[in-house]
């Protein structure tokens, strides 16, 4: 199966594809794309929500009220992936992170803290298509360097992997904990 992509920023008219690819059922009745459906990637921006439906309604608040808190990637009109990226300090509990809090005072690093792909579509380029995707929607929008936090063992982390990073010119900042912290910086 070769995929071919069109990615566009979540916003009020695409909010229900996020829905449909966090809400799809698998063959066996249960969600397929976990852990997303529960987290709605909003761990990172409040710690303070349960997980489902408190999640689900904080982001499509965001949402409504007319942010860009990612990128989807559509095959044939079918949402099959998604990423979250926006600028660092969206990111509240990253913030307050011994392990990942900025060790900079530098503005306008955007962080990418959560990959989707929908399990059909896994191991064919969706995630590099959506991290390029993503650092040009960060540039465009006035980033100065976009962020990573890859899992340095577990390739099928949420956050992505090292391989995908380097692959994409990332460099490795520092080592923090299981995680290494990737930037890019706008050329």
């Amino acid at each position: 199966m070769t995929v071919k992509l069109e990615i566009h920023p979540v916003t009020r008219e695409r909010w229900q594809d996020m829905v449909e690819l966090f809400e799809r059922r698998g063959p066996r009745g249960g969600h397929r794309n976990t852990p997303a459906y529960g987290c709605w990637c909003m761990y990172w921006r409040d710690r303070s929500l349960e997980h489902g439906t408190p999640k689900k309604r904080a982001m499509g608040s965001l949402v409504r009220a007319g942010r860009e808190p990612g990128l989807l990637a559509y095959d044939e009109g079918d949402p099959v992936g998604w990423v979250s990226i926006a600028p660092r300090e969206e990111f509240h509990a990253l913030l307050r992170s011994p392990q990942y809090r900025p060790r900079d005072e530098e503005e306008g690093v955007w962080s990418i803290v959560c990959f989707v792909v929908d399990r059909p579509v896994q191991r064919q380029g969706v995630a590099s298509a959506l991290l390029e995707a993503a650092v040009k929607h960060a540039f465009t929008r006035g980033a100065a360097a976009v962020e990573a936090y890859p899992h340095v063992s577990n390739g099928s982390d949420y956050m992505g992997s090292v391989p995908l990073y380097e692959d994409a010119g990332f460099e490795r900042v520092r080592d923090a904990s299981k995680r290494a912290i990737y930037r890019l910086e706008r050329r």
